[in-house]
């Protein structure tokens, strides 16, 4: 059965897991759950991001040997409801690390938010509004 405890993954091909670590951590506040320390031939290189404790995190991937190149759509979202209005400084830190501040392609998220592209180019929403 699927129920609230199930803990969730999200994870997607990047194109530099320090240019992804610095926007989501150093930008976003979130930790490192753990990361390759070294490269081991056949095997991707790993960064999990997430708040600790939580149900839910990023895993970003890099294999070198096959690399994937991010495909990331106007329309694919990681969306924070963060209950609150979004604090301009925590825009402007992601921006500094490395991401770039976007209209969003659903005016909603405009409307109730902040969007901003993370240097693969998938799109983080920063929204005032509570979910649930």
């Amino acid at each position: 059965m699927i129920g609230p405890g199930v803990h969730v993954r999200l994870a997607r091909p990047s194109r530099n897991l320090a240019a992804a670590e610095r926007f989501y951590v150093g930008g976003l506040g979130l930790a490192v759950l753990w990361r390759t320390t070294e490269r081991v031939p056949g095997e991707h290189d790993l960064l999990m991001a997430g708040p600790p404790g939580a149900a839910w995190h990023l895993e970003l991937t890099h294999d070198p040997e096959n690399p994937l190149e991010p495909a990331p759509t106007v329309d694919d979202l990681l969306v924070l409801y963060l209950g609150e209005p979004v604090d301009e400084f925590l825009a402007e830190r992601l921006v500094a690390a490395g991401g770039t501040r976007v209209p969003s392609h659903n005016p909603y998220w405009d409307e109730h938010g902040v969007t901003v592209a993370d240097p693969d180019g998938y799109r983080l929403v920063l929204c005032s509004r509570v979910w649930g």
